[in-house]
């Protein structure tokens, strides 16, 4: 792999390699902008979570296949009135209203004007304040339609009644995080250019430093939603969420690894007055650890096709097509732009043959020496903070409603916690119980199977929701006394699970159970979740280790660089979680968050430890151990905080999405890359190395401590 990637790097620094380089690149973006699709065309707002053998689809299966009303997608109307009160004939007419309207995909409306009084009393609250009012969906009705028939039961309620409304349900929930989601986009790509060219800007004082990495990453970009449309056009669908993540990560790997590559150009053109023989020189030093990194994050991301929940599944050839596309860019595209602007990239500081290397009172200079000369307090200290961090861990509380997500004034969100108000917490989402016997189920029986939910912890509520001709299969419609996405109503309905076999004994009855509805998928949701962190945790863990082995051809090494990095992954979620209450007073996160955050994390923040390594290695052929850690520091200690700066808050751009989920995972993989530059790879990991490599040669360690 080396002797290839030499001879890819000592062509690409040759003047007729730059313009070849150049040239099919920009082949490569024209061919494909104007003949495959792009990958905006594709996305949607959410894809298929679970796994086909869940329990809970499963069950959902079960149910619609009995009961065929259940596959519609429902959409709930939640009234208030400026009187006050909504009485029973303003819904009425609400309803005749949307029945003589030719509403697109409507199946069909609760006929309140049939049901009797005492039927009619469950879509009111209580002080009659607010009421609710159902409606199905054809379940293959498209968003943009499903937002047009909406909008046109609105008009018409606000034309014609003194009530106001807002829509919820699934059918609201879709509209809104489509039109979310399509209004960040933009915010997110601008948000990501302008930080970036700022801090290049203000940290290098070029530029065109700021330009050319950014052009890389344009060029990326482009080549890469190009690519992904060809996938989306072959049947990938792809989440607006993992296109958001990898729009981020693209931007800052290009960025990171354009550094690398910059820092190293300028250190060897103070040494050479060629521009293609620096170029020829720096690739040497850093084409093998740039690719390696990008191959660790590539590893990282195609491991997540092991995983179970589809949308974890969804990041791997998203994220895979992209590290393929920026690894290539970073041995060609980005040394190819570099040597084409020469000594002109870093003006006005241009960089001269003679010039001094690195300042021996630069901050990174005296780190270098500091952790050289104390590596057991230095590791000590940053240690005991890592530690005192990492205690948050046992605190982080999970949230497993979706809408609590969304920002406080989106119209689903607003209805659904008006209902939250005004009706029975567990009514708002209640479990359908589905039993499946092989022969006629007894009046009796369904009623003792009824009383024997109705007797399980938490339960609330247990009706009849409906019975097959042949009176084999019962419907039962379960409420709990607490929100169905509460985690004691979680653990509630998972133990109701374990224990259906009992339940049915207890009733007297054979067959089976099923439970379907939002709190069935969340504790799947939970169980699944569980095991894909064990999984991913672990394999990344062993692969990235295997390759680490390879690179360094050691044994000892990679178990510092990985055991630094999963030290700092447990910290930034202690400390990131614990901040994120104090200063955004968010209590409970999504549950997706430790995941994304590992995955990140590990993957990106091993690409620091790579470089410092590699450095170490080089100049450990010619110095003792702690010589070598000293100047690695002092080398690699400016490059790698900046691009840390930089990633960190690319990262943090993710806080401006209309999403929790994204606003804390952005927050606290920032909060990571600053420990994992400034604290684990600047003083932990070379305090290590400094602990544990032996020198081979006593008397030149002894020579260059004096």
């Amino acid at each position: 792999m080396k002797n290839v990637l030499q001879k890819v790097t000592n062509y690409v620094s040759t003047k007729q390699g730059m313009w070849v380089t150049l040239g099919i690149w920009i082949v490569i973006l024209l061919i494909l902008t104007f003949a495959a699709p792009s990958a905006r065309d594709y996305q949607v707002s959410s894809i298929e979570t679970l796994p086909e053998d869940a329990e809970s689809i499963i069950a959902s299966e079960k149910v619609q296949t009995y009961f065929e009303s259940s596959s519609s997608l429902p959409a709930i109307l939640v009234f208030e009135s400026e009187n006050e009160e909504v009485t029973r004939s303003e819904l009425v007419d609400v309803v005749t209203l949307i029945k003589d309207e030719d509403i697109k995909g409507l199946d069909e409306v609760i006929p309140l004007d049939q049901l009797p009084p005492q039927a009619a009393e469950g879509f009111f609250s209580e002080d009659s304040s607010t009421a609710l009012l159902p409606l199905s969906f054809n379940p293959d009705l498209e968003t943009e339609d499903i937002k047009d028939s909406l909008n046109q039961i609105d008009k018409l309620i606000d034309n014609n009644t003194n009530l106001s409304v807002h829509v919820t349900g699934p059918a609201g929930i879709a509209v809104d995080t489509t039109d979310l989601f399509l209004r960040a986009d933009l915010v997110l790509i601008l948000s990501t250019v302008g930080i970036i060219l700022v801090l290049l800007v203000v940290i290098y004082k070029s530029p065109l430093i700021a330009l050319i990495p950014l052009l890389a990453a344009v060029f990326v970009y482009q080549i890469v939603m190009q690519i992904l449309g060809i996938f989306g056009q072959s049947g990938l669908l792809m989440s607006t969420q993992s296109v958001s993540i990898m729009t981020i990560l693209l931007f800052a790997a290009v960025i990171d690894y354009s550094l690398f590559v910059f820092s190293r150009y300028r250190e060897e053109l103070k040494h050479h007055e060629d521009k293609y023989t620096a170029m020829k020189l720096a690739m040497r030093g850093t084409g093998l650890p740039v690719f390696y990194s990008g191959g660790t994050v590539l590893a990282a991301m195609l491991i997540l096709i092991f995983a179970q929940l589809g949308d974890y599944k969804n990041f791997a050839p998203i994220f895979g097509v992209t590290l393929v596309v920026i690894m290539l860019s970073s041995i060609t595209l980005v040394p190819a732009l570099f040597t084409l602007f020469g000594r002109k990239s870093f003006w006005p500081i241009i960089p001269r043959v003679g010039d001094e290397q690195v300042k021996t009172n630069s901050i990174w200079s005296k780190i270098g020496r500091f952790v050289s000369k104390k590596p057991i307090v230095s590791v000590t200290i940053i240690g005991l903070f890592l530690l005192v961090s990492a205690l948050n861990v046992f605190n982080v509380e999970y949230e497993f409603d979706m809408l609590k997500s969304f920002p406080e004034d989106m119209p689903s969100r607003v209805g659904y916690e008006i209902l939250e108000e005004g009706f029975h917490a567990g009514d708002l989402a209640a479990t359908t119980v589905l039993f499946e016997s092989n022969t006629e189920v007894s009046e009796e029986s369904r009623i003792t199977l009824l009383n024997t939910l109705s007797e399980q912890p938490l339960v609330n509520n247990v009706r009849i929701d409906g019975i097959t001709e042949d009176q084999k299969v019962i419907s039962y419609s379960m409420t709990f006394d607490k929100n169905p996405y509460d985690q004691e109503t979680l653990d509630a309905l998972e133990e109701i699970r374990n224990e259906k076999n009992i339940i049915l004994e207890d009733s007297n009855l054979d067959g089976e159970l099923f439970f379907a509805g939002e709190t069935a998928t969340s504790v799947d949701d939970r169980t699944y979740n569980n095991r894909d962190l064990l999984i991913i945790v672990l394999l990344e863990t062993i692969l990235i280790l295997v390759m680490l082995m390879f690179l360094t051809k050691s044994f000892k090494m990679p178990i510092y660089m990985m055991g630094t990095i999963l030290i700092s992954f447990i910290a930034a979620l202690g400390l990131g979680t614990f901040l994120t209450n104090l200063f955004f007073d968010i209590e409970t996160i999504s549950n997706r968050v430790p995941v994304y955050a590992f995955i990140f994390l590990v993957a990106l923040g091993i690409d620091y430890n790579i470089i410092l390594v590699s450095r170490f290695q080089e100049e450990r052929k010619q110095h003792s151990v702690k010589k070598a850690v000293e100047i690695a520091v002092a080398h690699t200690g400016g490059v790698i905080s900046s691009a840390g700066i930089i990633l960190a808050s690319t990262f943090a751009v993710l806080m401006t999405q209309p999403v929790q989920l994204l606003f804390v995972f952005g927050f606290i993989v920032a909060i990571g890359i600053v420990i994992d530059t400034f604290l684990v790879r600047g003083v932990l990991l070379p305090g290590l190395i400094v602990l544990f490599e032996k020198d081979k040669d006593k008397h030149q360690e002894t020579i260059e401590n004096e």
